[in-house]
């Protein structure tokens, strides 16, 4: 069993910008984290990066980056994030998620491409919708259940 944990929780009533940390969150069936400008009826309810993905841009020259500035949703340390394949299961507590894209097209880029000319995200970062919902805070345990 791969298991790690979340580093981070953040959220954004709006979508394009960063998001901020909490320490807790509700995760809804089929619609992604309470009150996120990405929750909804799609695919990509919830965004998934890891704190070494994080990292990989600090050792770039970004020094004060921090999980949520990639507008990801939950930040997590010791689970291999991008290589996770689609249809992936993991389970936070009483949620469970399901990996439905890995990696998305950057159309506009953001700050921090501006900044360095690159970003992780768009390579690193994972989505996955909701099958079923709870709580979840940060130091829970993420257990991948399955691997396609």
């Amino acid at each position: 069993m791969i298991t790690g944990k979340i580093k981070a929780i953040s959220i954004s009533t709006k979508k394009g910008i960063p998001k901020n940390n909490v320490p807790t969150a509700n995760l809804i069936k089929n619609h992604g984290i309470e009150g996120d400008a990405h929750a909804g009826d799609w695919h990509r309810q919830v965004s998934l990066l890891a704190m070494e993905s994080v990292n990989k841009m600090k050792e770039k020259g970004l020094e004060a980056i921090q999980p949520g500035d990639f507008a990801e949703n939950l930040t997590t340390e010791f689970i291999d994030i991008p290589n996770l394949l689609i249809g992936t299961k993991v389970r936070i507590g009483d949620a469970l998620l399901e990996i439905t894209q890995i990696g998305k097209e950057c159309h506009h880029h953001c700050a921090i491409y501006q900044e360095l000319g690159d970003c992780v995200m768009p390579r690193e970062g994972i989505f996955a919708k909701t099958l079923a919902g709870g709580d979840i805070a940060v130091g829970d345990e993420i257990e991948i259940i399955n691997e396609n």
